[in-house]
């Protein structure tokens, strides 16, 4: 499906650790790792909040970064997440879905 919008996204989890992920739709995959049946690393490290999320016009492209970035120190990660959150604002409901309940 290259032609859907996919997102990369950065979650900050209770460890102080920062999980990259690659989705197709966000808000679903976020409530997964909140019940944790996302992935492995989200259920060791327990997410906390969604730092942001960068729209990408296909998976191949999404995918290119999420390698990219996981592969980068922490810092770094921090630093393009406030630079994606100010490009690409979180919306409400996607917050909402990451918040403790």
């Amino acid at each position: 499906m290259t032609d859907s919008v996919w997102y990369v996204y950065l979650l900050e989890c209770q460890s102080a650790r920062i999980y990259t992920g690659v989705s197709p739709h966000l808000d679903q995959r976020i409530t997964m790792h909140r019940k944790g049946r996302g992935a492995l690393f989200t259920r060791i490290n327990q997410p906390e909040r969604l730092l942001a999320a960068k729209p990408f016009s296909s998976q191949r492209e999404a995918l290119q970064i999420e390698s990219q970035v996981k592969r980068m120190p922490a810092q770094g990660k921090r630093i393009l997440a406030r630079v994606w959150s100010e490009q690409h604002p979180i919306d409400e409901r996607t917050q909402k879905a990451l918040s403790l309940e």
